[in-house]
């Protein structure tokens, strides 16, 4: 693959955010090593990305997907990685989650993909995880709460147990499997580019596609993203006391990162988490209070933001979640210890407008979820393993 270098990058206390790099080439043919003598550009060859992806763990919440897009998404996936497949899908009359498993079960003779299936909601997590030390995801129902960063953290526990050096998600719903394939390639990519134990890196999307009449329309970001953005960057800036545009990647649902920094940061429930991530890495790594972990501060936080040649194309669905998606996401940044009232005022007045909230209503704070750098992960594994009737474990 090959890759434009950051041409840009915002240095806040133990944070380098590289502004966003293109992919050139989907294959950049052969190299001897990442630099191809080329200033600016960054040529990673088909074995060292076969190398990190070997050593990547990716994980792909589900929820009431199509099988044959789930499918889709399996097939993208580079074989040399692990998968780990977290459903929160329906099982009443008929058992959406059972057909899941009948899909990936079929995949896996056909190909011997090693992975591991589970569902969100399985009673067996409400006795594993809080015997393992986190407790945080558990609703007062007992079992784990429904939101989708409360099944990306379950995923994480588990790429934990496994130990893989990397982490990455992909979401369940994209119609493109030459585009899932793109985006683990670009993970391993930045990897590769990094001179830090603690890494992220985020994806970009060229654009969001959808089909309009008879023709696709090729639109350049997501309504949610672009207002993100701009408040994530007005967030920044309460640090910097210079105004940036170099997040653009605040809701991204594709990004990865390695193990070691997946431990040390902090989550949040629902949509929030994406979001959240970034505000998690400001409030605890620019320097505005000691950290927690100085060594990340000592070695540095990279967080690369990489756009693919691939559009993202997936289904068309109701608008009606975006006013709560908007709201959830933005609620991360209103209630930031970096936050000013200047800019809660800027976001409430954002989500009235939008039609996310009515004046006077007040922006509830993002469900946090603790770091899980101490977790007994490997105890939640043996106790799904021994127990439970959704857990699949194929190697």
């Amino acid at each position: 693959m090959r890759i434009e270098m950051p041409k840009y990058m915002e240095r806040v206390g133990g944070l380098r955010i590289f502004g966003v790099q293109k992919v050139l080439e989907l294959t950049g043919g052969k190299s001897e090593g990442p630099n191809i003598g080329l200033p600016g550009i960054v040529n990673v060859s088909r074995g060292d990305l076969e190398d990190l992806e070997s050593k990547m763990t990716i994980i792909v919440p589900v929820k009431n997907e199509n099988p044959k897009v789930l499918e889709g998404v399996l097939s993208g996936i580079p074989h040399e990685s692990f998968v780990i497949i977290v459903s929160n899908s329906t099982r009443n009359t008929i058992d959406h989650y059972r057909v899941e498993m009948d899909t990936v079960f079929h995949y896996y003779r056909l190909t011997r993909r090693p992975f591991i299936m589970v569902h969100q909601r399985d009673p067996v997590l409400s006795d594993a995880l809080p015997e393992a030390g986190y407790p945080y995801l558990i609703g007062n129902d007992g079992l784990v709460r429904n939101g989708k960063g409360e099944g990306m953290v379950l995923g994480l526990l588990l790429a934990k147990a496994i130990g893989r050096e990397y982490v990455g998600f992909i979401d369940s719903d994209n119609y493109i499997p030459g585009a899932v394939n793109e985006y683990v390639d670009i993970y391993a990519a930045a990897f590769s580019m990094a001179n830090s134990p603690y890494i992220m890196v985020r994806i970009c999307w060229p654009y969001k596609t959808k089909f309009v009449g008879k023709r696709f329309y090729f639109r350049r970001r997501g309504r949610v993203s672009e207002i993100t953005n701009k408040y994530m960057n007005l967030l920044l800036a309460r640090v910097t006391r210079f105004e940036s545009g170099v997040i653009k990647t605040s809701n991204a649902g594709e990004h990865a990162m390695t193990l070691k920094l997946a431990e040390r940061i902090g989550y949040a429930g629902g949509f929030s988490i994406e979001p959240y991530e970034l505000v998690y890495m400001l409030e605890e790594y620019s320097g505005v209070k000691k950290p927690r972990f100085t060594d990340v501060v000592k070695k540095t936080l990279e967080i690369y933001q990489v756009e693919p040649r691939n559009p993202h194309i997936h289904e068309e669905r109701s608008e009606e979640h975006i006013p709560n998606m908007l709201k959830s996401s933005l609620s991360t940044i209103y209630h930031s210890m970096l936050a000013d009232d200047e800019l809660r005022k800027r976001i409430e007045n954002e989500l009235i407008i939008r039609g996310a909230l009515k004046p006077g209503e007040s922006i509830p704070e993002p469900r946090r979820l603790p770091i899980i750098k101490n977790v007994d992960a490997v105890k939640i594994l043996k106790l799904l393993e021994s127990s439970s009737e959704s857990f699949i474990y194929a190697e």
